[in-house]
């Protein structure tokens, strides 16, 4: 038997609930359809129980700080690895539960547990059941890369989600990818008593940075005693009496790191490889991410991808904006895409970066006559009374035009303060705009137009 909507979403990730509200709210009649747990990544293995681990391990470093602060702690900072994971396993379970208790009391919504593959362009079987509709939109989201290292069959290895689980504090934890999900779990475990290293091919961390930034992203980790090991041509793994044995082909340093326990973090793969998408005619790129256009509609009519698995962005943020854009086109008659996204994104480390739009680097390469800002933290007021100087502010913009093209903010509060460019950005507004703002007094944003009137 067949059963008839007037739309199917596969996958309760960021995306797909909001747009069943929405397509619900319409009057449409609604299948999602969800194998695993409910939220995605962001709630089960993302944004959620990581930033609340960022959150303990900041905690427990400003404890180690308080004598600088004149806050006397007589004993050891002590951390108890199983309260630590409990309150990040709360965090998870209230938010998965508010997204499948919202979705299974949602009027003119039917929620399906299970595998959903494609029968046609139209149909998805889920178990025993096949559903039709004349829309299906794509949430499936992404997992771990588990690259062809060496030996990697042959040790034990943790991933993003691996590391969740933990209740103990590894005696040597060895991070193999310097970018935003490696460093961020270096750095946290690293405040919870580990020792850590990073072991990264490339020759900086965080390479679509500009070297500047990268380096000060170096210089702040290290500060903290992890070490780090660039241009590790070849990684090479085998087991060691003491855990893992990690090889490393690096222009300098010991050829073998020893670590109790690693964590691979080099990139992720969209969920994509048994949806039947062949079957659908729908065309993905040869990483298996869904093609679409820029209203996010694949080479199928009706068939639409949103969030990691189409390759059009890899945060929880520009998952939600692809609802946004399905939801004003298809019920507000808008004409909404995806190209008029201005990235933005943060790496949340502690000072986390604030990034929107392109690097120095980039801006260069255009030709452009550019105007430059740049602000050390230690210039900061705000950075100084916090006793938090890491990093600097910058910014870029076009001379001629005199639009801000891209800026970033590396310092303690920068996740935050970057939301005054990266608006002006969305409004397609001149830098002079920002130049008079009169921004609240002490705050890192209200550099923001010192930053632009000193700019050369």
């Amino acid at each position: 038997m067949t059963r008839a909507f007037d739309a199917i979403i596969i996958g309760a990730g960021q995306a797909g609930p909001s747009l069943a509200g929405r397509l619900a709210a319409a009057g449409q009649q609604v299948a999602i359809v969800e194998r695993h747990l409910f939220g995605g990544t962001c709630v089960n293995t993302g944004c959620k129980p990581t930033k609340t681990l960022v959150a303990s391990a900041y905690a427990a470093h400003l404890a180690r700080r308080g004598a600088e602060y004149g806050v006397m702690i007589d004993a050891p900072v002590r951390i108890d690895m199983a309260k630590v994971r409990a309150r990040a396993d709360k965090v998870i379970m209230d938010s998965r539960n508010g997204v499948e208790g919202w979705l299974r009391n949602m009027t003119n919504c039917t929620v399906f547990d299970g595998h959903a593959r494609f029968e046609s362009a139209n149909t998805v079987r889920v178990g025993d059941e096949l559903l039709t509709a004349s829309k299906i939109f794509i949430n499936v989201g992404g997992r771990p890369v588990i690259p062809d290292f060496p030996g990697v069959d042959e040790v034990p290895y943790l991933t993003n989600s691996g590391m969740l689980k933990l209740d103990r504090v590894p005696k040597h934890l060895v991070v193999v990818g310097g970018s935003y999900i490696g460093l961020e779990f270096a750095q946290m475990f690293r405040r919870f008593g580990a020792e850590v290293t990073v072991v990264e091919k490339g020759l900086r961390l965080v390479s679509r940075e500009d070297p500047d930034i990268s380096d000060m992203i170096r210089e702040i980790l290290e500060s903290e005693g992890i070490h780090i090991r660039t241009s590790a041509e070849c990684i090479t793994f085998k087991s060691h009496p003491d855990g893992v044995s990690v090889g490393v082909d690096c222009t300098e340093g010991a050829p073998e790191i020893v670590g109790s326990d690693v964590l691979l973090a080099v990139g992720r793969r969209p969920n994509t490889d048994d949806l039947g998408l062949d079957t659908a005619g729908v065309a993905v790129d040869a990483r298996g991410y869904i093609q679409v256009d820029d209203g996010l509609a694949s080479s199928v009519p009706g068939i639409f991808a949103m969030g990691d698995c189409n390759g059009r962005g890899a945060f929880t943020h520009t998952a939600y904006n692809d609802f946004e854009i399905i939801a004003a086109n298809l019920l507000g008659g808008a004409a909404r895409k995806v190209s008029d996204r201005i990235p933005g994104y943060a790496l949340f480390i502690d000072p986390p970066l604030g990034r929107v739009g392109m690097t120095v680097t980039q801006a260069k390469a255009t030709g452009r006559k550019l105007l430059i800002g740049e602000r050390p933290m230690t210039h900061v007021g705000r950075a100084v009374e916090k006793g938090e100087i890491f990093g600097k502010m910058q910014v870029v913009v076009d001379a001629e035009t005199r639009k801000i093209l891209g800026a970033a903010i590396l310092g303690t509060g920068g996740d935050e303060a970057i939301h005054g460019i990266l608006d002006i950005m969305n409004v397609d507004a001149d830098y002079t705009e920002l130049q008079w703002a009169v921004p609240v007094h002490p705050t890192v944003s209200e550099l923001i137009p010192t930053l632009l009137n000193e700019m050369k």
